[in-house]
C-alpha cells in the first residue's frame, strides 16, 4: 500500500517539537494541532491522495455556565481514506470526536463546538496511521521530551526559499531561521523533487527516482549506504 520512503516516515519517533500541552482539570495533556495533522498527511501520502468525510455532526448538549456562557457541545464522526500513488488500493480509517463551545451567543458557541469536534474526531482517525499523527503520546511509558535526535520530518518553511522547493526542515525551536547544520547549497538538490532528513547522527536524503540523481547527490557530499539504501552524510562533516 504505502512506498518505502512513506513507511521510513510513518516509523519514525514523533518530533517532540511538535507536542503541544493543555491543562485539564489537574492533568496535563499532550496533544498535536489539527493543522500539524493536515500538513503532516499531505507531506506523507501526498495531496491528492488522502481525503476524509464528516460522516456525522451532531448537538449532544446545550446549557449555561456560571458566567451567563452558552455551552454547546457536538459529536463528530470523520471517515478518512488514504490512497496509493496509483489509486488502485485504499486505506479506510474512521473515528468520533467532541467538541463544546462556549461563547455569548448561540451561533458562535456552535461553530466552536462543531469546528472542535470535527478536528477531535479527524485526529482520532489519523492517529492509527502511527507515530507521526500522535499515536505514541497515548503510550504513557514514552517520554518524548527526552529524545533530543528524534528524526524529523520535513515541512515547508514559512521563507521565500518555500517556493523553490517543495520540501524543506522541520525546526526544532519554530523560528524560519534554518538549521546551522544545513547550508544553503541544498538547493539544487530540493530542486530536483528530493528531501534533506536529520536521521540518528546523519543527514539522509529521500526522494523519488533518486538513483538518477545520485550525480547531483554526491556533489553534495553525500555517500551511498548500501545496507540501510540510503545516501547519507554524518553530521559531524556537516558541520565541519
Amino acid at each position: 500500500m504505502f512506498n518505502d520512503k512513506q513507511l521510513q516516515v510513518l516509523n519514525y519517533e514523533l518530533d517532540s517539537s511538535r507536542i503541544k500541552t493543555r491543562e485539564k482539570g489537574n492533568i496535563s495533556l499532550s496533544y498535536i494541532e489539527g493543522h500539524d495533522v493536515i500538513e503532516t498527511a499531505n507531506r506523507i501520502f501526498g495531496y491528492g491522495n488522502w481525503s476524509y468525510t464528516i460522516t456525522k455532526l451532531e448537538q449532544v448538549s446545550q446549557e449555561q455556565n456560571h458566567n451567563q456562557n452558552v455551552v454547546i457541545c457536538y459529536k463528530a464522526v470523520v471517515r478518512i481514506i488514504a490512497c496509493d500513488i496509483s489509486h488502485t488500493k485504499e486505506i479506510v480509517r474512521e473515528d468520533v470526536g467532541f467538541g463544546s463551545g462556549v461563547a455569548k451567543t448561540l451561533s458562535d458557541a456552535h461553530e466552536g463546538a462543531a469546528k472542535e469536534a470535527v478536528t477531535d474526531a479527524l485526529k482520532r482517525a489519523m492517529r492509527t496511521f502511527g507515530n507521526q499523527f500522535g499515536n505514541s503520546l497515548y503510550d504513557k511509558g514514552k517520554n518524548h521530551y527526552s529524545q533530543p535526535n528524534n528524526p524529523q520530518l520535513p515541512q515547508q518553511q514559512n521563507t521565500q526559499q518555500a517556493n523553490n522547493h517543495t520540501q524543506a526542515y522541520q525546526h526544532h525551536n519554530n523560528s524560519n531561521q534554518q538549521p546551522q547544520h544545513l547550508p544553503q547549497d541544498y538547493s539544487s538538490l530540493y530542486n530536483l523533487g528530493l528531501t534533506i532528513m536529520e536521521q540518528g547522527n546523519s543527514l539522509v536524503v529521500i526522494g523519488d527516482d533518486i538513483f538518477s540523481k545520485r550525480d547531483s547527490i554526491k556533489a553534495c557530499g553525500f555517500r551511498w549506504d548500501g545496507a540501510s539504501k540510503l545516501w547519507y552524510k554524518p553530521l559531524e562533516q556537516q558541520a565541519a
